[in-house]
């Protein structure tokens, strides 16, 4: 698939409006001690700690990530959603919430 300078601009035009919906530094600071957390359960498999210790340290680098997922829809909810339904195409806007939903729903899978 071949881009233009028209597709260029319009990718341009949405990373502006993704920057605008997402809190991105609070999802950096989320994001970098979500690293820490698997850097911490990579070292406990280095030094043999017991599963449990380990499955609880997943656990709760999941939950961290899962949290991260719902800051990220709830900016699209209160951006994004509510600029499309504004002042866009409400039917479309609809429907690309919907699949945002399921993504979402989606990651625990």
């Amino acid at each position: 698939m071949e881009y233009n300078n028209k597709d260029d601009k319009k990718h341009a035009h949405w990373r502006s409006i993704m920057k605008q919906c997402m809190d991105s530094e609070n999802l950096h600071r989320r994001l970098r001690k979500i690293l820490g957390q698997v850097q911490a359960i990579d070292r406990m498999i280095e030094e043999d700690i017991p599963c449990e210790d380990v499955l609880s340290q997943i656990n709760a680098a999941k939950s961290a990530l899962h949290k991260v997922g719902q800051v990220v829809l709830e900016g699209h909810i209160n951006h994004c959603v509510r600029d499309g339904i504004e002042h866009g195409d409400v039917e479309k806007t609809i429907s690309d919430f919907t699949k945002a939903v399921e993504r979402f729903a989606n990651m625990g899978k």
